[in-house]
Order: structure tokens, then sequence, then C-alpha cells
């Protein structure tokens, strides 16, 4: 899976990149392709100090999933986007089967 980090408002250091990687990188194998796969991660600064965003976007046969989450910590924000992307690519998987 190739994933783009890009990060907004700031310059993330090799241990958040490191940590985007291995978490994004799981979610291959929810929804197995023929082709690469494709995850965009945007991180950024919220409106308030504390809030961090994180969003991934995720590019699937016939479909573009996005996910979005805000916490106090971007390995937070990135761990809910994950498990949330997981499920959506899960049901993703079971409607392109279905047909």
């Amino acid at each position: 899976m190739e994933i783009n980090l890009k990060t907004l408002k700031f310059d993330a250091d090799q241990k958040l990149v490191d940590y985007v990687n291995k978490k994004v990188a799981r979610l291959e194998k929810f929804f197995p392709a023929g082709g690469e796969q494709l995850a965009e991660v945007t991180l950024s600064l919220g409106k308030s100090p504390d809030n961090k965003q994180a969003k991934i976007q995720t590019h699937i046969p016939g479909a573009d999933l996005v996910i979005e989450r805000e916490s106090q910590t971007f390995e937070q924000a990135i761990t809910d986007c994950v498990d949330a992307m997981k499920e959506k690519l899960t049901r993703a998987k079971e409607k392109l089967y279905e047909k």
C-alpha cells in the first residue's frame, strides 16, 4: 500500500511518520485489491491548541473513502481513523462481492 503523508501547519518528526505508516499499512488486508492501493493521510492542528486532526482518504476500485477524526494527540486521531476505515473497507468489500 502506498501511503502519502501531508502535514499542515507543522513538521512531523520521524517517530510520528513511522507510527502513521505502521497503522495505515494495516488497512491493506481489509480490502485486497488487484492493483496498487493508495492512502492519503493528512495531519493538521485543530482550532484549539489541544486538538489534532487526522484525515485518511483511500482510493479503491469504484469509490474514494474518507474518514476524519479529531483528538488530543495525533496518535489517537490516527488510531480512531484507522479503526473507522477498517469498518468502511469491510462494508465496501462486502458490497462489491454481493454483486
